[in-house]
C-alpha cells in the first residue's frame, strides 16, 4: 500500500494522532481513545499501519491468554514525502485533503461529545484568516509556524499536559 492509501483514511490518521507524542498504547487502549469507531475497525487499521511500518511493537504481554501488543508511532515514517506530494494529481490532493478534514471533524466531534468538554477553558480555536502574502512572506509565515511547533512535537505525556490537535492549513484562495 502506498503512502497516499495509508494516509488518506480518517481512522488511520486518528490512530496516528492517538500515538503521537511518544505514546505507546495497546489496540484496546486505542479503542478507548477512539470510542466512536468500532473495535474491529480500529484493530484492522492498526494492523494496516503496523504492516506498513508506520507503527512498531513496543512490547507484548499476556492478557487473559492472548498476547496484547503495545504500539508506538514511527514519526520518521508517518508522513507523505514532499516528492510524493508533488507527484499527486489534483484528484489525489482532494482525496488527501478530504481525509484530513474528515479526521478533524471526527476528532472535534469526539471532543465536544465528552461530558467534560469546555471549549473556552480548553482554548479551542478554529478561526480562519484570509491574508495577502507574496511568496517570501508565505515562506516566512510557514517557517515561523514550524519554529513554533517543532520544539513541541516530541513532547511526551506528563502530568499537567493534554494532547492538542493542531492543524495548520493554508492554500491560495484565488489566482
Amino acid at each position: 500500500m502506498d503512502a497516499l492509501e495509508l494516509f488518506a483514511h480518517p481512522v488511520r490518521l486518528r490512530v496516528i494522532h492517538a500515538l503521537a507524542g511518544q505514546r505507546t498504547l495497546t489496540t484496546a487502549q486505542l479503542c478507548e481513545v477512539i470510542q466512536d469507531v468500532s473495535k474491529a475497525t480500529v484493530y484492522r487499521h492498526v494492523g494496516v499501519l503496523a504492516d506498513a511500518g508506520i507503527l512498531e511493537v513496543d512490547g507484548e504481554e499476556r492478557v487473559r491468554g492472548a498476547v496484547e501488543r503495545r504500539y508506538r508511532l514511527r514519526r520518521d515514517r508517518a508522513a507523505i514525502e514532499p516528492e510524493a506530494m508533488a507527484a499527486l494529481s489534483p484528484e489525489e490532493h482532494r482525496r488527501v485533503f478530504a481525509a484530513a478534514v474528515a479526521t478533524l471533524l471526527a476528532e472535534f466531534g469526539a471532543y465536544v461529545e465528552r461530558e467534560n468538554a469546555d471549549p473556552v477553558a480548553d482554548a479551542v480555536g478554529y478561526r480562519q484568516h484570509a491574508v495577502w502574502l507574496d511568496p517570501a512572506e508565505l515562506e516566512q509565515l510557514i517557517t515561523g509556524l514550524r519554529a513554533a511547533l517543532v520544539p513541541h512535537l516530541g513532547n511526551a505525556p506528563a502530568p499537567g499536559r493534554r494532547r492538542y490537535l493542531i492543524s495548520p492549513i493554508q492554500f491560495p484562495l484565488e489566482d
